[in-house]
């Protein structure tokens, strides 16, 4: 059977002639999958791409064990890992040292940032992990920038409210992170909905080609200038649907809003565990991803802890207080669990 190859393959098959590197080798590929016809004629061919994605990815992490210090490389800390994205100016950095005790370095002058930083926001009983980085630009994104943002769990879009190029810089930004398939064109405010995921794409936010996209939220800074609040005001009506919120660092304007957007966003509960007999520990809570299990939360106490879990008992969601439960009972926020091994 012929394989009838689109144009479309064809011109990712020349972008991958064209690649230098092993993340856009790896992109090519992964758009070659996703464009090739799919019958019995493009088998081989489909087995073949993906062979050589494997390989890459494969060569990719040698290089990284073996490559020494990466600079763009951020360790995932707390219970979720927060990239922030923006252009020259825009209050990311003012942010970041705002939302949490990080010393990030603050200056009027573009570029200040030029390796990402992290620091740690507190939220009620967790901490959430923010990540300033350097800027974008018209032309572009620093180099292993986008190994940093893929790594994350969530991106925080940041534009500046006061400036007269804030809608174009969002728009350019959210075209340029779409382009790089690092986010889906829709978003819903970190989740994904039904309606919004191709037949391709799993409820993990990966599809079948391995591509993993990214919930997003945005942040409009600066909104003591005067200018800003007309704006957010245009940028409101010719998006409705963006998940947005206006802050200002000068005050605390609306920083606890940002603080509740970007822990709802994450798609995390927060667990208690208690003894038998003993009261909870209300302290140190585990955290799950939304839709984690009884048994997903003994994995995350033991590893040992799945094979030998009878059952469970639940304080919050369950019907009544101290519910016994099976294994694959989903968990809510704040729930108190008893596991009985």
């Amino acid at each position: 059977m012929p394989a009838n190859l689109t144009p479309q393959y064809h011109a990712a098959e020349e972008a991958y002639r064209r690649a230098v590197t092993i993340e856009e080798k790896i992109e090519a590929l992964q758009e070659m999958l996703a464009v090739i016809p799919k019958h019995k004629g493009t088998d081989r061919l489909q087995g073949d791409i993906k062979r050589r994605i494997s390989k890459l990815r494969e060569e990719g992490q040698k290089k990284a064990r073996t490559g020494g210090y990466n600079p763009f490389h951020v360790e995932k800390q707390g219970a979720g890992q927060v990239v922030l994205v923006g252009y020259p100016n825009t209050g990311k950095s003012s942010l970041v040292a705002a939302l949490t005790r990080a010393k990030v370095k603050i200056a009027d002058y573009p570029f200040t940032t030029a390796i990402p930083t992290a620091g740690m926001m507190p939220y009620e009983d967790i901490l959430i992990q923010m990540v300033d980085t350097p800027p974008l630009t018209p032309e572009g994104m620093p180099p292993g920038l986008l190994n940093t943002l893929r790594g994350g769990d969530l991106l925080l879009l940041v534009v500046d409210a006061g400036s007269p190029d804030c809608l174009e810089q969002l728009e350019e930004m959210l075209s340029l992170l779409i382009l790089k398939k690092v986010i889906l064109e829709k978003n819903s405010g970190g989740r994904m909905e039904q309606g919004d995921r191709g037949e391709d794409e799993d409820r993990q936010g990966m599809d079948l080609f391995g591509r993993r996209y990214l919930p997003y939220l945005v942040a409009a800074t600066k909104m003591d200038l005067p200018e800003s609040t007309e704006n957010i005001k245009i940028i409101r009506e010719l998006m409705p649907e963006l998940p947005l919120t206006s802050v200002s660092v000068e005050g605390n304007v609306a920083l606890d809003s940002l603080r509740d957007a970007v822990f709802h966003a994450l798609q995390i509960v927060r667990i208690f565990t208690k003894a038998p007999g003993k009261p909870p520990d209300m302290e140190t809570p585990f955290v799950l991803k939304k839709g984690g299990t009884v048994l997903d939360l003994a994995y995350n106490i033991h590893r040992d802890f799945p094979n030998r879990l009878k059952n469970a008992r639940v304080w919050g969601s369950a019907r009544f207080d101290g519910q016994i439960v099976s294994r694959d009972y989903i968990l809510e926020d704040r729930d108190i669990v008893e596991l009985n091994v």
